[in-house]
């Protein structure tokens, strides 16, 4: 029989991608949305193991619960609100049904929700259907696009620092309220607006409210610190450690246990915070050997020879004295515990200065980010900008490790979730950095207090254990090695 007379069979069909039609099946949406119920369910439950061991018999207090129960569904409401409504509406699919690969889209138009049509969805479902991804690709469906107009950016950022300033007064207020010796609402209110000396009011006071104080000064300068170091050196694993800052600091610190036999850390403070400026003095001066002028290359070569350097010399004063090695071990930890007002005050006003300088050098960090020589072709004086930022990022890696000791990871991580939620851009990004960094450390000094309660964790711990897992995933994801 010729080709054209016979039927058509299954080899006609071959190679053909067949779409399939109509409402997606039942047993996919049940497994999204189960999905999509766990990831809000997570938080809850966590959030309810953790109040539920936080009864008064364990310790625990109201503020206790109280914080780490509104925490929990804080966190619940916002993932729902951005899997169910910003991701959902945007984009057709929220987690659950991006895994098993279905849309939701407007059953006229054929296109995607919208934020508020898709937050709605739950209360009103006229209009709206759920296909498989193969079918909302094959009628036209498109993702809506970002709004990049400059206004729409800057109401965006705008609202972001809001939020940012919000979260870090809800975080200051959890670290007055969590600690070692439980405490109502109504003890917090009454040591911070009419205290009258009570053993509750003493704790506040004296104890949680300067340290919460502290980690708010030193979290804000090392964000912004780490901000400016990897601006200024062009690469994103920077911190201060590539600069030789802590190692200025530890070895000027174990010199005075050494030789002076200071213990308190504001006996040697002013010692880290020589050792920190030295440092930075000899690795500029380093890196502008030969050709007039730093440039990102030579100036974490010259950070990592120095660090090297000071770090050999640390070891050996603390080998060769124990008393040197019990006081600096836990110094070089890295905690905001045990400082009161009196070692903030005298670090306070190097941060300010160094703040001020940081956010007058964001432009001229903008034109560097460009290169060297379109810098230079744009009329930048590159010595100057680049010797500005090195005095900022002095005063406030200085201070900061001064007061507390060293803290890894926030210079290191909290750069990079200020440049995912700005851009490029330093006149946004240094103030976001500020506020993220202030967060964390803070929000690490709370955790730390809990874990192992009645006593506690430093804050350089809990940092390490939680930064250094999310900065791999972080590098993982936005590509950041691959220079």
């Amino acid at each position: 029989m010729p080709r054209s007379e016979r039927p058509p069979g299954p080899s006609e069909t071959y190679g053909r991608r067949i779409v399939p039609r109509g409402p997606a099946p039942v047993r996919l949406r049940v497994l999204a949305a189960a999905f999509d119920a766990g990831i809000f369910a997570l938080p809850l439950l966590i959030g309810w193991y953790v109040v539920s061991s936080l009864r008064d018999a364990n310790g625990g207090g109201e503020a206790d619960r109280a914080v780490f129960g509104g925490t929990a569904i804080a966190i619940a409401l916002g993932l729902a609100i951005w899997n169910l409504g910003f991701r959902e509406g945007n984009t057709g699919r929220t987690s659950g049904k991006g895994w098993v690969g279905l849309t939701t889209r407007d059953a006229s138009t054929k296109q995607p929700l919208g934020p508020r049509r898709a937050l709605l969805r739950p209360f009103n479902r006229a209009g709206i259907e759920v296909v498989r991804e193969s079918t909302a690709r094959d009628e036209g469906f498109e993702e809506l696009e970002r709004d990049n107009s400059a206004g729409a950016m800057r109401r965006r950022r705008l609202t972001g620092l809001a939020v940012l300033a919000i979260l870090l007064m809800l975080v200051m207020l959890a670290s007055i309220a969590v600690g070692a010796r439980p405490l109502t609402f109504a003890e917090i209110f009454h040591a911070i607006f009419s205290s009258e000396d009570s053993q509750t009011d003493i704790i506040v006071r004296t104890l949680r409210a300067p340290r919460t104080v502290l980690g708010l000064a030193v979290g804000i300068a090392l964000g912004i610190a780490g901000a400016l170091i990897q601006g200024h050196t062009r690469n994103p694993l920077a911190d201060a450690g590539l600069l030789g800052l802590n190692a200025g600091a530890a070895f000027f610190v174990v010199l005075a246990i050494y030789f002076f036999g200071f213990t308190a850390p504001s006996q040697y403070m002013w010692f880290a915070f020589a050792g920190s400026f030295a440092a930075s003095v000899v690795v500029f001066g380093l890196s502008s050997i030969g050709n007039g002028g730093s440039s990102p290359l030579s100036l974490a070569l010259a950070g990592a020879a120095v660090a090297f350097f000071l770090q050999a010399m640390t070891d050996a004063v603390i080998i060769l004295d124990q008393t040197s090695l019990d006081a600096y071990r836990f110094w070089v930890v890295g905690s905001v515990s045990g400082r009161g007002f009196d070692v903030l005050w005298q670090v306070l006003p190097f941060l300010i200065i160094g703040l001020v300088i940081a956010l007058a050098s964001t432009p001229g960090l903008n034109v560097l980010s460009l290169g060297d020589d379109v810098a230079r072709a744009l009329g930048t004086n590159i010595a100057f900008s680049r010797t500005l930022g090195i005095v900022a990022i002095t005063l406030l890696t200085g201070a900061a490790t001064a007061a507390c000791g060293p803290i890894a990871f926030i210079g290191l991580v909290v750069p990079h979730v200020a440049r995912a939620i700005t851009g490029p851009d330093y006149r946004w990004l240094v103030p976001y950095a500020g506020l993220l960094g202030a967060i964390m450390l803070i929000t690490a000094d709370v955790v730390g207090r809990v874990v192992v309660r009645p006593g506690e964790l430093q804050v350089g711990i809990i940092l390490a254990i939680f930064g250094a897992p999310f900065f791999i995933a972080l590098v993982r994801r936005r590509k950041l090695a691959s220079l």
